[in-house]
């Protein structure tokens, strides 16, 4: 599997642009989705086409939660590219989509590709399972991520976490996961850094995690 991030607060390559918000195209076995969609429109497809990703590619657009630091560029993708969006119950549908799905309870989403469900009534995440494991990507983390993590693990033991964590400060929950990617919002990235320097990679748009 294969994880692009395209929206983030920093860069990993010079020449894409960084903004507050967060975005990444998640590529599987027969499935490429993209998590959230930045703040503005104009920079989250400028970054897309700096990193050679076609819209038209885009199976579907998962919106981790109704801020506009992660749905700010949904219209405008749309407006090129209407596809499927699994957005949480809480989160008003778009206008401008043709096809909404609504998410409240945990669901598969495509064969291994599931949600977590709505948790703490605001964010769902994206769980992948790669046989055993999972792979969680999360937004900002809104309810805990030792919420999301259990959440996740009825799908497979959780090994990886990529996103925005927040405020997150209890860091043993980090101990089992093999691999962790804060990125955007993450108030603790140094420390998560230096606490786990085996473990832990810089995020950054451009930055292109393989697992």
């Amino acid at each position: 599997m294969k994880i692009t991030i395209v929206y983030d607060n920093v860069v990993s390559r010079p020449a894409l642009a960084a903004d507050w918000g967060f975005a990444c195209l998640v590529e599987t076995e027969g499935h490429t989705l993209l998590f959230d969609t930045g703040a503005k429109g104009a920079i989250l497809l400028g970054n897309m086409e700096k990193l050679n990703i076609d819209p038209a590619a885009i199976d579907a657009v998962f919106l981790s939660h109704n801020h506009w630091d992660h749905i700010g560029g949904l219209a405008d993708l749309l407006r090129i590219h209407d596809t499927t969006v699994f957005l949480p119950a809480s989160c008003p549908p778009p206008e401008n989509a043709a096809n909404i799905v609504s998410i409240d309870r945990p669901v598969e989403l495509f064969e291994n590709g599931y949600s977590t469900g709505q948790l703490a009534g605001i964010e769902q995440s994206l769980v992948i399972r790669q046989h055993d494991h999972a792979v969680v990507v999360a937004g900002c983390s809104h309810p805990g991520v030792g919420a999301i993590l259990k959440a996740a693990s009825r799908f497979g033991t959780v090994t990886t976490l990529i996103g925005g964590l927040h405020g997150f400060n209890e860091f043993s929950l980090l101990d089992p996961l093999k691999t962790v990617c804060p990125a955007h919002c993450t108030q603790h990235i140094d420390e998560i850094k230096q606490r786990y320097p085996e473990k832990a990679l810089a995020a950054g748009a451009g930055r292109v995690l393989e697992v």
